[in-house]
């Protein structure tokens, strides 16, 4: 038996990536795929994520559509890092993987209310909307969550403002209820997956494969290479939402280090921000533990091994 994970995402480039690491991966029984609007309007990820499962031969993993829009704040999308689709420069296939009617935050809410306690992994790699909505609606799946591990945040880093990451910013108050939920956070923020480049070396190498899947992620590279390069100057694009589920895979793939974290609302210029606190001694009932080192050349490795494995 697989680490059972419920995937939340809003794909997106980094988590098409995500979702071929998650069901191309032999330790990972991925239960659900549930979208929530960010990268882009739920619609559009919605399809996206139809679509990536089209292409990959997931059908046998529930897709679900969640929440449309933050909790109080009005949408604000990323077009200007994964385009008008969400997934530009790819071409997508026609998705013949079903939407279930169930909505996200349901589907969420009654697969950890079925497994036991303690087995079920959330890996949010977009807005935390859905995840907030549904402590908010069935606050028994608290103590039965094994562990929440995220993409989003930083303690150092910032992309949407000059102190907040962008999944964060997209709905701060979403993000304050989850951290704060009184479960085990582990945020994969801007600090580690920033280092999780996709460089030439490793372009040729997932180029190599020589698969469908591979050629795919090729040219999905090559476009957030450009996006990157022109709206935050990066020579090679960092691949961020991966790296929240190669944590579960295997949690030596990085370093973590426990400290407390919350979310500020309230700043001018602040909103938004994950606050670390890595002030010593740190509290014995800290529930929080950020990311702070990436092994590089093992978290690539994973990425290449589950798309051979995809085929």
């Amino acid at each position: 038996m697989g680490k059972k994970i419920i995937l939340d995402c809003d794909p997106g480039h980094d988590d098409a990536v995500a979702m071929m690491l998650a069901y191309g991966n032999p330790e990972i029984d991925l239960l659900a795929v549930t979208t929530v609007a960010a990268n882009q309007t739920l619609n559009k990820v919605t399809r996206n994520a139809r679509s990536v499962a089209t292409l990959i031969g997931m059908h046998d993993v529930p897709i679900a559509a969640g929440c449309s829009r933050p909790l109080i704040e009005e949408i604000k999308v990323a077009a200007d890092i994964h385009g008008e689709s969400g997934l530009d420069g790819v071409v997508l296939p026609e998705p013949t993987v079903p939407l279930e009617e169930i909505n996200a935050v349901d589907l969420i809410i009654d697969l950890i209310m079925q497994n036991p306690a303690k087995t079920i992994t959330l890996v949010p790699t977009g807005a935390l909307t859905n995840i907030a909505m549904a402590v908010r609606k069935e606050p028994q799946i608290i103590d039965r969550v094994k562990e929440v591990v995220l993409m989003g945040g930083a303690y150092h880093d910032a992309n949407a403002s000059a102190v907040a990451e962008f999944n964060i910013k997209f709905d701060p108050e979403a993000a304050k209820i989850v951290f704060n939920a009184g479960w085990q956070v582990t945020m994969v923020g801007l600090d580690v997956t920033h280092t999780a480049l996709a460089t030439p070396e490793i372009v040729n190498q997932i180029k190599a494969i020589k698969t469908e899947t591979a050629d795919f992620v090729v040219d999905l590279l090559a476009f957030f290479r450009d996006m990157y390069k022109k709206g935050q100057n990066f020579d090679a694009p960092p691949v961020h939402d991966p790296c929240a589920v190669a944590y579960v895979i295997d949690p030596t793939v990085m370093v973590t280090k426990k400290v407390p974290v919350d979310i500020e609302l309230n700043g001018t210029l602040t909103r938004g921000m994950t606050v670390a606190d890595f002030r010593y001694p740190i509290p014995e009932d800290c529930q929080t533990s950020v990311a702070v080192k990436l092994d590089h050349a093992k978290f690539w490795q994973m990425v290449e091994d589950a798309i051979r494995k995809i085929g």
